[in-house]
């Protein structure tokens, strides 16, 4: 017998997005198949996958020992976040398998799926930096007797959410700072920023709108500038290994000797970056805004606002100025828009009953025993229902403790109002 050939062998996801992207997160239920492809028949004794999630630091430091000595240090520190294993066919056991155990695999394409849940723990969003990266995948491992195991493996992307609409990245950042310029003995005016930005969170694609005020008393020609930075660090054995990577930056115009700049909400995009990873105990990516004044033979003026990449953006209904302080203004602003100016007047007592269901009343000859005020209000209650007890009851209450006035009270009818019923005879009413 001709044995066959693996003609491809591959794991795919099955996707929800609609970037057909495998994007998952913490709790999420992670599924694919593991797909193979024969030609002719072939015998395997095992597939099985392993789903791993990890978290590492790699970097090296030259070191001297002496005059004539020198090494190298590596530094390391892994973190797991999954581990998971699973057979699809055949068993896992390394021993020898009889010829009845195996699985026979015939020509064409063979899908074995496979899914397992991602730990409802915080995971590490995935990342890959310079000295230090957080990977997930899957392996899958084809195993024939007598042959050495094919396997395959495929990343998928984990992302640990961070939601920017929260009192603390919704704050707003803000700073002042300033600084005279020496030389020698001759001291020049001071060069004083000030900062602001209307929040701490934002999420990818969005604009930061600076406001800023730069005031230049030195002899100097400066120029204001701005720029977003991504920090990575690395711990490792207790040390820590830092690397810092401009994002994106403006530049404002050239500030001469006495003069004021001001910038009303002066615009940078933040490009596709990873989001900010603050849970991982090895690997940290923070981000922030560096808005200075670039001195000409001299140290740079800075200010630094910190900044958190999200990935859950802004609510429509957030304020974009607000201060943090009112996380309920926020609200109130939501509900100011969720709710009409003027809101619509309940309908009338007199359009929820029928005709035959109002009482009788003669109003002409009423109008004969009743003079002045008195008839109007007959005339404009006549369709109302008539007070509750408890108004009645709240309204002589007041009057016997001497309260001030708030209801109109009519004297009931004359008892010679005979032709008028006893159930509409004015009461007292509110205003």
């Amino acid at each position: 017998m001709v044995l066959g050939k693996v003609k491809s062998f591959f794991v795919s996801y099955d996707c929800l997005n609609d970037s057909n992207v495998p994007v998952f997160a913490s709790g999420d239920s992670v599924s694919g198949r593991v797909i193979i492809e024969v030609t002719g028949e072939i015998r395997v004794k095992s597939l099985n996958i392993h789903a791993k999630g990890l978290a590492k630091v790699r970097w090296t430091e030259s070191r001297n020992a002496g005059s004539n000595t020198a090494y190298t240090q590596n530094y390391t520190e892994e973190v797991e976040y999954l581990n998971h294993r699973d057979i699809l066919i055949g068993h896992d056991r390394d021993d020898e398998t009889p010829e009845e155990g195996l699985t026979v695999l015939h020509t064409g394409r063979h899908e074995y799926p496979f899914s397992f849940e991602l730990p409802q723990t915080a995971l590490a969003t995935s990342f890959e930096g310079k000295h230090g990266s957080v990977r997930y995948w899957v392996k899958a491992e084809l195993h024939r007797p007598w042959l050495l195991p094919m396997k395959v493996k495929k990343e998928f992307t984990v992302f640990e959410h961070i939601d920017i609409n929260t009192p603390l990245l919704l704050s707003p950042q803000a700073g002042t700072k300033d600084k005279t310029l020496c030389c020698w003995f001759c001291t020049s005016g001071p060069i004083s920023l000030s900062a602001k930005i209307e929040r701490r969170g934002y999420t990818p694609g969005e604009v930061i709108q600076i406001f800023a005020e730069i005031e230049n008393c030195s002899s100097r020609v400066v120029v204001p500038k701005a720029a977003i930075y991504q920090t990575q660090t690395f711990y490792a054995k207790g040390k820590v290994k830092e690397i810092k990577q401009l994002i994106a930056n403006l530049r404002g115009d050239p500030l001469p000797s006495g003069k004021t700049d001001t910038w009303n909400g002066k615009m940078l995009k933040i490009p596709p970056v990873s989001p900010s990873i603050l849970d991982c105990s090895i690997i940290r990516v923070e981000y922030s805004l560096m808005v200075y004044v670039d001195i000409p033979r001299a140290i740079n003026l800075s200010l630094s606002l910190p900044l958190v990449i999200g990935t859950i953006p802004l609510h429509p209904f957030g304020s974009r100025t607000s201060s943090v302080s009112s996380q309920c203004s926020m609200v109130m602003s939501w509900l100011g828009m969720a709710l009409p100016e003027r809101p619509e007047a309940p309908p009338s007592y007199s359009e929820c009953i029928t005709t035959e269901q109002r009482p009788s009343l003669d109003l002409t000859a009423a109008r004969d025993e009743l003079e002045g005020p008195l008839f109007a209000y007959i005339q404009e209650f006549r369709f109302q229902p008539p007070p509750l007890y408890s108004e009645v009851r709240a309204s002589s209450q007041s009057m016997q403790h001497g309260q001030p006035k708030s209801k109109i009270k009519c004297r009931e009818a004359s008892q010679n109002q005979s032709s008028i019923p006893t159930s509409w005879r004015l009461k007292t009413f509110h205003l």
